[in-house]
């Protein structure tokens, strides 16, 4: 019996092009991307030409250079089952959701399909995004950087920046602070008029590109924020919706350069120390067990 593609831990190019509903005969190649997401597998759409300069080189001024291939888009496959079409639509509702407070400016647009996935002898319903392709720097909010240091330092490792966009350090961190500010601001809309928040806790959810904007690549795990007492849990068992409202604490703080109120309704009731310890307790509950698979 041939393996699900949705649970093995990597995929290639070749369990790509096996999928019954991609043609083996795509002139693109698929290729596993850097990041992979809990959620979804993550794969490079490559033009060959591309691949083929990135291992053979090119020569500019008499010295050969490996630039790395760059995605034409990024394919997604979502890894959870979708036992019905009303499950398969209430995903892709989740991803119009953030698309209507943070797109197009502020996340990675993607096109998301219901694929009829055939294995063995049966049929499933299978989630998948062809998404847009962003370059950029990851923007950690969890570093231990504070404000005055963290911007500068994605700067100097995104070495295009000046060249593209003429700006030097000074204006591309007054920029990403304009659009940090913005996008903190989306973001509590969300919160406050759909009761949800996108996560902004992992590792590479988020890139700050050349340009000086801040786009979130992770549209799939959005999470309901409740202002109770309980502790909202994905169904991984990590508790995203209090880790992405830590974040955007982080993300005010040290991107936007905005002074944060704590007592401000959102930051009071989640970042109460209390709250913080017990949420503190299931992130180390949901690594322990991460590391026992």
């Amino acid at each position: 019996m041939p393996d699900d593609i949705r649970d093995k831990p990597f995929i290639g190019h070749a369990d790509v092009v096996a999928l019954n509903f991609i043609t083996s005969r795509t002139p693109y190649v698929f290729r596993k991307h850097f990041r992979q997401g809990l959620r979804s597998h993550i794969m490079e759409i490559l033009d060959p030409l591309d691949l083929q300069t990135e291992r053979a080189g090119t020569v500019i001024d008499g010295i050969r250079w490996f630039p790395k291939a760059r995605p034409r888009r990024m394919f997604r496959i979502f890894r959870s089952r979708l036992p019905t079409l009303e499950k398969a639509l209430n995903e892709i509702q989740r991803v119009k959701t953030v698309e209507r407070y943070l797109a197009p400016d502020y996340m990675a647009t993607s096109v998301e399909c219901i694929a009829d996935y055939r294995i063995a002898d049966r049929r499933e319903l299978v989630l998948c995004g062809f998404q847009e392709y962003v370059r950029g720097g990851i923007l950690d909010p969890w570093t231990i950087l504070g404000e005055a240091d963290l911007l500068p330092s994605l700067y100097d490792e995104l070495a295009h920046v000046e060249e593209e966009t003429g700006r030097d350090k000074t204006r591309w961190v007054d920029a990403v602070r304009k659009t940090g500010r913005s996008f903190v601001d989306r973001v509590k809309r969300m919160i406050d008029e759909a009761g949800t928040i996108p996560d902004l806790a992992g590792a590479g959810n988020l890139i700050v590109t050349a340009a000086g904007e801040i786009r979130l690549v992770d549209i799939n795990n959005i999470s309901p924020v409740e202002f109770d007492g309980s502790i909202s849990l994905d169904e991984k068992g990590y508790p995203v919706s209090d880790k992405s409202i830590e974040a955007l604490f982080l993300i005010q703080k040290k991107v936007a350069g905005v002074p944060v109120d704590r007592q401000e309704g959102l930051f009071r009731h989640f970042l109460d120390p209390d709250r913080w310890k017990r949420v503190k307790s299931r992130e180390a509950r949901f690594w322990k067990n991460r590391a026992s698979e």
